[in-house]
């Protein structure tokens, strides 16, 4: 009778190395049903493994893709942005219906934000030869967004908090009032705390809005083809759009540029002339600020902190008049007013020539910023006893017309925005 350790034997067989067989032994059971099994199941699992794999890389074989065709349609993308952007500025909604055309804009906002990512980075891989003028705004953004990875995720997370900050308050002023100015206090506190370290990166250096190189046309590739071969004697003159002729050279075959009409000789000649600016290292295009100045600028960077919660604490006080309080609103424009008046003192002082002196980038800022004063007229107690009754009696005259009655209606929408909201008349 055969032992015990004989029967076990005979049940399981042992496999020896070979070099024609793998690497590891296998015990496999008498028969060949289980190696048949595990073949299988490894088959399986490999069709498995195969097909994770292309899932995986599918999303940026899209996103390549799709990158693609920005990159070749990028004039047609703008024109559908720009259509969707107007359309929602023109037709608000209704007051149940705002956050659904708020959701709407805010999702164009954060598409135009990657179109302009993709475009920059293709100008930036664009040959030198290729390049083409760039705006004093878009060389001295462009540069620190090249020299710093932490400035442009710095100003791109400020630009998404922009975008979207109208949006998140909507959703917060569903859970009450209290919940509604907590979420406009930190979101103004987050991107004061952004200023703050864009003015850190670029050395004390005022801020631009936006902190981010605005969107520039892609130039086309050359045909290097219709380059070299000659064109008939025929065809050695073409007019251009303005009426001016170019001519082709028989013998070089290159194209004399045309010239301009006679009520764009100026333009045409400024275009071709390079200012003190465009030789500037980019850095150079703003001034470092210090002492009053850089105080100044802090000024200007925490006032819509210091208002937003003024605005929360006087607005939530027991017997309070809301946002008819002229408090806030005297304290939040006083102090932009007075940081304002410290910068041009500042100017005044250190900057030989005074505002004379001051690049073309820096005069568009503080053009800029002289008008975002304005916006005061749209906000807390002077908007709550001067100008809502100045825009409703404007719609309501507007309404009894025939033809721009639709224009009193939107007015309308917009006035709700105005009255429930903060964000509409924020500036920074």
């Amino acid at each position: 009778m055969p032992s015990r350790d004989h029967r076990r034997e005979q049940r399981y067989r042992f496999t020896p190395l070979t070099p024609t067989r793998p690497i590891v032994a296998i015990i496999t059971p008498s028969g060949a049903s289980g190696v048949t099994s595990l073949l299988i199941a490894m088959g399986y699992l490999s069709q498995a493994a195969d097909q994770a794999k292309a899932i995986t890389r599918l999303p940026p074989r899209l996103l390549n893709t799709y990158s693609d065709w920005v990159l070749s349609n990028a004039a047609a993308i703008g024109q559908v942005e720009g259509g969707l952007r107007s359309l929602t500025y023109i037709i608000p909604g209704s007051s149940h219906s705002f956050a659904a055309t708020e959701s709407l804009n805010t999702g164009v906002q954060l598409l135009s934000l990657y179109h302009d990512s993709l475009l920059s980075r293709a100008l930036a891989q664009s040959p030198p030869r290729r390049k083409q003028h760039q705006s004093p705004h878009n060389r001295y953004t462009r540069f620190y967004c090249q020299k710093s990875k932490t400035y442009s995720r710095t100003a791109i997370t400020l630009q998404v908090i922009q975008y979207t900050e109208l949006l998140l308050e909507m959703f917060a002023k569903r859970r009450g009032e209290k919940t509604k100015w907590r979420v406009v206090i930190v979101l103004e506190a987050v991107k004061a705390m952004c200023r703050l370290i864009l003015m850190r990166l670029t050395n004390s250096r005022p801020l631009l809005s936006p902190p981010l190189p605005e969107r520039e046309a892609i130039p086309e590739p050359s045909n290097h083809e219709e380059d070299a071969i000659p064109s008939p004697p025929s065809e050695r003159s073409e007019r251009s759009e303005t009426g001016s002729e170019q001519w082709t050279m028989p013998r070089t075959s290159l194209t004399l540029p045309p010239l301009p009409s006679s009520q764009d000789i100026s333009s045409y000649l400024l275009s071709k002339v390079l200012t003190a600016d465009d030789i500037k290292p980019p850095k150079a295009l703003l001034h470092r600020v210090s002492g009053i100045g850089e105080a100044a600028e802090v000024m200007y960077i925490l006032r819509p902190v210091i208002y937003a919660a003024a605005m929360a604490y006087w607005c939530q006080r027991e017997g309070r008049r809301g946002k008819a309080d002229w408090r806030p609103w005297l304290l939040g424009l006083s102090i932009e007013y007075g940081a304002r008046q410290l910068a041009q003192r500042d100017l005044e002082t250190r900057r030989p020539g005074g505002a004379r002196g001051l690049t073309q980038l820096e005069r568009e800022e503080m053009k800029n910023r002289g008008w975002a004063l304005g916006w005061w007229t749209m906000r807390g107690a002077f908007y709550e006893n001067v100008t809502r009754g100045v825009i409703q009696g404007v719609a309501r005259r507007l309404k009894t017309k025939p033809l721009l009655d639709m224009v009193g209606n939107i007015i309308e929408d917009y006035e709700f925005l105005w009255d429930e909201y903060y964000f509409p008349t924020a500036t920074l």
